[in-house]
C-alpha cells in the first residue's frame, strides 16, 4: 500500500526584481518586474505505508516546499499528487484529519496554556470524543513521560519537554502518516535520542509512515531505511541508508551526506 506518491510534482513561484536606483525602483512600483523561481522539479516519488523516509537537503532545497505540497498547503503547479489516497490541496481537510506534522521552528501548541489545554482544543478540532481524548491522552502521557509538566504552561517548559509535548499532539488523533520537520533541532543528546526512540516505538507498534527531514546524521542512520536526497528542487538519489554505507565505507553519516552534495555540486 503507497502512502505518497507523486509524479512530475513541480511548484514555480513568481517573485519580484530587485530594482536598484531611484528611477528603476520607481518603475518598478508601477510595473514590477518578475521572475520564476522552480522550488520543486518533476519530482518522482513512492513511499510504502509503514516507511520510515528521509528526506535530506541543503537549506534552499526545496524540502518544506515539497512537505507543504503533500500537506495541502501549498497547490502544486503541475504534476499529479496523491497523499493516502486523496489530492492534498482538494481534500485538504480530510487529509488533515490522517496526517500529523511536527515542525522544529512552529509551534501548534498554546505558549500560555499548559500542554493538556492544548491537547483538549486538539481533540475538539478533530472530533475525538471525551472519554476517547483522555485515554489517548493517558497513554500519550505515559508513553511520552509527559505526567510532571503535562499542567505547566508551554513557555515555561525546556524544549525537550515542549518538543516531546509537540510530538505527543501530533499523535493525539492517531494518524497514519506523520511529517516531521527538524524534530530534534537544538535538543541536547539524550533528548534526541529519546525521541527518536519514541517515533521508532510509534512506527513499530502502529505502522505509522513518517517522513523525516533533518540535518542531524544520527536521525538518519538510527530511524530511517532510505534516504531520499533532493538538491536544487531535483530529486538527487533515493536509496537505502544501508547501501550509502556499502558506498562510502568508514565515514560517518554527516560525511556522507556532505560527499553526495558535494557530488552532486561538481556534476
Amino acid at each position: 500500500m503507497t502512502a505518497i506518491n507523486t509524479k512530475n510534482l513541480t511548484k514555480i513561484y513568481r517573485t519580484k526584481v530587485k530594482s536598484e536606483g531611484l528611477g528603476a525602483s520607481f518603475r518598478a512600483l508601477i510595473k514590477p518586474e518578475r521572475k520564476e523561481v522552480q522550488a520543486v522539479k518533476n519530482i518522482d516519488l513512492s513511499v510504502d505505508k509503514g516507511e520510515i523516509v528521509a528526506f535530506i537537503g541543503p537549506n534552499g532545497a526545496g524540502k518544506s516546499t515539497f512537505i507543504k505540497m503533500l500537506c495541502g498547503i501549498l497547490h502544486p503547479t503541475s504534476g499529479e499528487i496523491s497523499v493516502l489516497g486523496m489530492s492534498p490541496a482538494a481534500q485538504r481537510r480530510k487529509l488533515a484529519m490522517r496526517i500529523g506534522t511536527v515542525f522544529g521552528q512552529k509551534s501548534q501548541l498554546w505558549l500560555h496554556l499548559p500542554a493538556v489545554d492544548s491537547f483538549t482544543l486538539l481533540a475538539a478540532i478533530y472530533e475525538i470524543e471525551d472519554s476517547e481524548r483522555r485515554r489517548r491522552v493517558a497513554e500519550l502521557s505515559e508513553l511520552f513521560e509527559l505526567g510532571d509538566f503535562l499542567k505547566t504552561p508551554v513557555r515555561k517548559l525546556s524544549l525537550g519537554q515542549r518538543v516531546r509535548c509537540e510530538v505527543a499532539a501530533s499523535l493525539l488523533h492517531d494518524p497514519e502518516l506523520l511529517f516531521l520537520d527538524e524534530p530534534t533541532i537544538g535538543l541536547d543528546v539524550v533528548v534526541k535520542q529519546a525521541i527518536r526512540e519514541l517515533i521508532q516505538r510509534r512506527n513499530k507498534e502502529r505502522g505509522t509512515t513518517v517522513f523525516l527531514t533533518s540535518h542531524d546524521p544520527s536521525d538518519i542512520e538510527q530511524l530511517c531505511r532510505r534516504a531520499v536526497v533532493i538538491d536544487h528542487g531535483r530529486l538527487v538519489l533515493d536509496t537505502p541508508v544501508e547501501s550509502l554505507r556499502n558506498e562510502y565505507p568508514g565515514m560517518d553519516m554527516e560525511d556522507v551526506i556532505a560527499a553526495i552534495f558535494q557530488k552532486e555540486t561538481d556534476s
